[in-house]
């Protein structure tokens, strides 16, 4: 079983001490019980309780750190980070997102060449600290290039920081909160870090209504030595950039940990419960409700873990990885909303009850395609990669699990943010013509209508302006990538060829419906609009492969419930 179990936890690793972190965390929350974790989440009680748990057991140390600057088991293993991420989130968001907003904060540091901040980093993590990243402000969002914050320079060498920074996490209580503004004289970028603690640091607000300090803050007149600057000029700006490459990515994983929960909430309560004389489960639009969740559950999550693989074998020579986290970040959340959907409409009501994970659940599972940069914006990247990705293959080795315990040290050295349309991928058709599936076959013949459409009815000028337009044609060519590493990882896992054509049976029905709001564009020309009618597609339907696809599920009930 591919999804995560706490109480028969699976994910291996090959050295003792990161399953030991995974499984002290999840009884960490297992002995604290739903009711203080449902309860500490209505009084929107802020988790310094998880924190002081983290420092106890070096958590945040061990995983965050460098090699270079910790023990022998620390290390920056984008694998166990993973693993991590989901335990998190399957207990909740907010313990997830004080994890979260430390790596987007570190991301700057590891990133620099400033080696005394590199090490007050690595002394803050060991002694349990959480970090904050400066990014946002309140009048332009994440728009970095009309950031306001800035660094006026004085006679002593020193500089004066003022402006103030929005919708920043930990903020409250990050003694090393990395913050992005420009010089005030030559208005290059600068990452300098400022202290919570500072008299001339101002914590105005929390600016939501939750459990997270997600801080408006205000720097008056704070004094900045060069020592205590990250970055600048083109340095300053790539790191942002690449920080939020390496950031944006946990927010899939996060939708995973938050849908599995739900999961297992759903099946456990529509399987004991009768309505009219039957299961719930015995009815059939329960029944393929269950169905679809889980086989777009198993899918985000083979999506993911196949990312990790590319991340982790990244260089100046392979930046595939950058389609494929943006991937994680646009897809995989939006997938988790489509999940949480499907489960509300079978439990019903029972998603309103305050003592359920599942009203978390549906509050938190929205967030996740909102934050470090909406879906539109990551449809707008991943349109940068469409032509090389049909038309201009390259050759690169076999990419295998990537599962072994090692610094993953390219993403703090990622260089330049420059050239995403020079980046080249492996042929997609590789994978598909390698199964022999009825849905995958589907699946392909729709890939092949698409590639013709963009060959021979190539969208003109006015339309690649036309974000409408534009973003229809990326929903087509997002999930042709998302189905291809499904497919990739779906070998490498193993996975039943019955919950392989299962997942492609959602994936022909999804590439029809975009199809058809192509389709429906105004500014759709006639011929595109016939490959659109193409395009759509039904999937086939195989009543024993789907039968017992619903007996696979089944077998999720009572197979875990939290500890009241």
């Amino acid at each position: 079983m591919l999804l995560l179990n706490p109480q028969d936890y699976k994910h291996q690793f090959p050295d003792k001490r990161s399953k030991e972190i995974m499984l002290r965390t999840i009884q960490y929350f297992e002995q604290r019980g739903k009711a203080k974790l449902k309860e500490d989440d209505h009084n929107r009680t802020f988790y310094e309780d998880f924190i002081a748990f983290q420092k106890k057991e070096g958590i945040f140390s061990t995983l965050l750190t460098p090699t270079e600057y910790g023990d022998k088991d620390t290390r920056w293993d984008m694998w166990r980070n993973f693993a991590f991420n989901e335990i998190l989130a399957f207990y909740g968001l907010a313990y997830w997102y004080t994890w979260q907003v430390s790596i987007l904060g570190l991301g700057p540091i590891w990133m620099s060449k400033n080696e005394k901040l590199k090490q007050q980093a690595a002394q803050y993590l060991k002694e349990g600290a959480v970090f904050a990243f400066g990014l946002s402000e309140k009048l332009h969002g994440a728009d970095i290039y009309s950031t306001e914050m800035s660094l006026t320079p004085q006679s002593d060498g020193r500089f004066l920081a003022n402006g103030s920074k929005y919708y920043i996490g930990n903020a409250n209580t990050a003694p090393m909160v990395s913050t992005f503004g420009k010089m005030a004289d030559t208005r290059d970028y600068v990452f300098f870090v400022a202290d919570y603690r500072n008299k001339n640091y101002d914590l105005v607000k929390n600016v939501c209504n939750s459990q997270n300090f997600v801080a408006e803050f205000s720097l008056h007149n704070y004094k900045i030595t060069k020592d205590e600057i990250l970055s600048q000029g083109q340095e300053a700006w790539d790191s942002a950039l690449n920080t939020v490459n390496i950031g944006k990515y946990n927010l899939g994983v996060a939708s995973i940990g938050i849908c599995t929960h739900a999961f297992y909430e759903a099946i456990n309560h529509a399987a004991n419960r009768q309505l009219y004389g039957m299961l719930v489960t015995d009815f059939p639009h329960v029944k393929q409700m269950f169905v679809d969740a889980y086989a777009r559950l198993v899918a985000m999550k083979l999506f993911a873990l196949r990312a990790v693989d590319y991340m982790r074998i990244a260089s100046f020579d392979d930046r595939r990885y950058l389609l494929y986290n943006t991937m994680v970040k646009m897809k995989v959340t939006l997938q988790g909303e489509e999940v949480i959907n499907l489960l509300w409409d079978i439990i019903a009501a029972k998603g309103f009850e305050k003592d359920t994970y599942f009203e978390m659940a549906a509050r938190d599972i929205r967030a996740l395609p909102k934050l470090e940069g909406t879906v539109h914006v990551n449809l707008a990247l991943v349109a940068k990669f469409i032509f090389n990705y049909f038309f201009n293959h390259k050759d690169y080795p076999h990419v295998s699990r990537q599962d072994q315990p090692a610094h993953d040290s390219f993403l703090f050295d990622q260089g330049p943010t420059r050239g995403l349309g020079k980046i080249q991928f492996h042929d997609y058709n590789m994978v598909f013509n390698q199964v022999k599936l009825p849905n995958v076959k589907i699946f392909h013949d729709q890939i092949g209508i698409f590639k013709e459409l963009l060959s021979n009815a190539t969208p003109n000028a006015d339309q690649q302006k036309d974000t409408d337009f534009s973003m229809a044609i990326t929903e087509l060519f997002a999930l042709i990538v998302y189905a291809q590493l499904i497919l990739e990882n779906a070998q490498i896992y193993e996975l039943s060829p019955d919950t392989q054509d299962q997942i492609f049976d959602f994936m022909v029905r999804d590439f029809s419906t975009y199809a058809l709001q192509l389709y429906g564009k105004s500014t759709t020309t006639s011929k595109q609009a016939e490959y659109c009618l193409q395009m759509i597609r039904k999937p086939e339907h195989n009543p024993d492969r789907y039968q017992r696809s619903w007996e696979t599920i089944l077998k999720y009930k009572d197979l875990y419930e939290m500890r009241p």
